[in-house]
């Protein structure tokens, strides 16, 4: 009881001596569309100057009923919190100096140095992997994002890897392996995050393509595939949102040596990443690709390619469809696309180069040197949200409508 009366106490001195004041933010929505838990942002410099706030001081956001919102502070100054919308129309929250609750960290990731400098990062909707310089060194081959599923909201990315990774359990399967084959793979089966344990599971194939929604230039309609990244940096770690900076080994395109940058950032309740890509030192205007690779040799009638919308979508039958691992649903938006299109490998160019791997699906844009190209990729669950292509197709339908109708997010003065 006291300690509720001292923290009751700090949050009375902290609204006092911003002068009681506080702070109201519309945020509208002018789409047809009802916007659940979208996370809208706003300068958070705008709010600290109308608080009369300083930098370290502490405050709340609070929703039309009172009740406090999570919210982030993130590394390009902005305040990012989780709004709901109806169509057409807007609502207010207001900001105000108090003590915050403690909430949950939703969107989180780091680097994984103890495997092969995998970046691994998730929301409570899916998870996603990508590949680092340690891979790259072993001469093992994956290029593009790697899809991990999870069927629940809590993070699970960091105990797959406990799991997979220990040192004891591994030493032991080793062992077992001389003795009882049955036993280690029982053993290994039972801590491989390729086996779904209640949560979810790794079961996508990347390999030497573009695996989950990659973006590629392209020379005379042969994609310049990137390879692993050669720096990284996190710039935000939850608890609304996970944001990486990965820089790439040059690449020689057109004779120049070209070195790719990628701004990564994946918000809490969505199934996409925002991705900002740049190529320095490109010298003229050139094709980029966003890619889905295609898995199967009957998949045509599982993708959809919307040129108009920008969006390609695929629902990839998993990397072992026989341990009733469900349906993985790919999707890339491309705002600025000119066409969308699925392309398959000759036969030579799947079983030598891309590892059985049939094609890809492209979203294609043109990108001009100087300029930043903003996509967004990610994926679903035949086991966690989405029953059908069906289902996966009207909700990238629809992103891909709201990508063009952002909130409108205001202080009222």
């Amino acid at each position: 009881m006291k300690k509720i009366i001292l923290l009751l106490f700090i949050a009375i001195i902290g609204f006092s001596c911003s002068g009681g004041k506080s702070v109201k933010i519309s945020v509208k929505n002018d789409s047809a569309i009802d916007r659940e838990n979208e996370i809208a942002e706003i300068s958070m410099n705008s709010v600290i100057e109308m608080l009369g706030l300083s930098d370290t001081a502490q405050f709340v956001i609070l929703d039309a009923q009172g009740k406090q919102l999570p919210y982030q502070l993130t590394y390009d100054g902005k305040l990012i919190f989780p709004v709901t919308v109806k169509a057409n129309s807007s609502v207010e929250y207001t900001v105000q100096a108090g003590i915050p609750e403690k909430f949950d960290t939703i969107t989180c990731g780091r680097q994984y140095p103890e495997r092969v400098d995998d970046i691994a990062w998730e929301n409570d909707k899916i998870a996603f992997r990508t590949y680092g310089p340690a891979l790259q060194a072993t001469g093992e081959r994956a290029f593009g994002y790697d899809i991990w599923v999870k069927s629940v909201a809590e993070p699970v990315v960091e105990k797959r890897y406990e799991g997979e990774l220990n040192p004891e359990t591994k030493a032991r399967i080793s062992e077992l392996k001389k003795t009882d084959p049955k036993a280690a793979d029982e053993l290994y089966k039972s801590v491989s995050y390729h086996v779904d344990h209640g949560n979810g599971l790794d079961c996508y194939k990347v390999g030497p393509t573009l695996g989950g929604g990659t973006a590629a230039l392209m020379v005379n309609d042969t994609i310049v595939y990137p390879y692993c990244y050669k720096t990284f940096e996190v710039l935000d770690n939850g608890p609304l949102r996970f944001t990486v900076k990965l820089t790439y080994n040059p690449l020689i395109v057109n004779g120049d040596s070209v070195v790719e940058t990628r701004l990564i950032s994946l918000d809490a309740g969505s199934q996409l990443n925002k991705t900002v890509v740049t190529y320095d030192n490109l010298k003229e205007t050139t094709p980029v690709v966003a890619g889905i690779v295609l898995h199967d040799p009957e998949s045509s009638a599982q993708y959809k390619v919307s040129a108009e919308k920008g969006y390609v979508t695929y629902a990839d039958p998993t990397d072992n469809p026989n341990n009733n691992n469900g349906t993985i649903f790919v999707g890339a938006i491309l705002p600025t696309a000119k066409d969308a299109k699925a392309v398959y490998f000759e036969e030579k160019e799947k079983n030598d180069l891309r590892g059985g791997a049939d094609g890809h699906v492209l979203a294609i844009a043109d990108y001009t040197p100087g300029s930043e190209l903003v996509y967004y990729w990610g994926a679903g669950w035949s086991k966690y949200g989405f029953d059908t292509i069906e289902d996966w197709n009207a909700y990238i339908d629809e992103e891909a409508s709201l990508k063009s109708e952002p909130l409108t997010v205001s202080i009222i003065k």
